[in-house]
């Protein structure tokens, strides 16, 4: 009898290696309305810097900052965008854990090469729960106007 933790996967290892590459690491719909509003607002930056750890989705020199734009089930937000799989909940679990592990090891190394830090999470700016887009820009943009070195921003509660 296999148990929900045990449940083997619904696709053959073809099908599921098709689903995961079809995932967009970069240029989500999110991320693209993010640019698109700041670049609106004048901010002008460089996308996934490659020499910087964990290539941030924008990097803006002016102010020494980096903004990541991160997915909630990708990144194990805390929010109700996020479901954890019912399948396969062990390699999920791993892989999940693993993913958040591997941020904060990298905004850890940013910050020590003096960049100033911020995850906008995808709940913030999508989903029932999301912020007036204008707040959230605004937010975003109060913060690069700051001195603060790190901040996340996500969708009301």
């Amino acid at each position: 009898m296999l148990f929900h933790s045990e449940m083997t996967d619904v696709h053959d290892k073809a099908t599921r290696s098709r689903n995961m590459a079809a995932i967009r690491g970069k240029n989500t719909k999110p991320e693209v309305l993010l640019r698109k509003e700041l670049f609106a607002r004048g901010y002008r930056y460089r996308l996934n810097d490659r020499k910087l750890p964990g290539k941030p989705d924008l990097v803006l020199k002016k102010y020494k900052a980096v903004i990541f734009v991160h997915g909630c089930f990708w990144h194990l937000h805390g929010c109700p965008l996020f479901k954890w799989p019912s399948t396969r909940a062990e390699w999920w679990k791993e892989k999940l854990e693993g993913n958040q592990a591997r941020d904060q090891r990298q905004l850890r190394a940013l910050q020590e090469q003096g960049w100033r830090t911020l995850v906008v999470w995808e709940c913030a700016i999508k989903g029932k729960h999301r912020l007036p887009l204008n707040e959230a820009l605004d937010q975003v943009e109060s913060w690069l106007k700051s001195e603060s070195d790190s901040r996340e921003i996500e969708g009301l509660p």
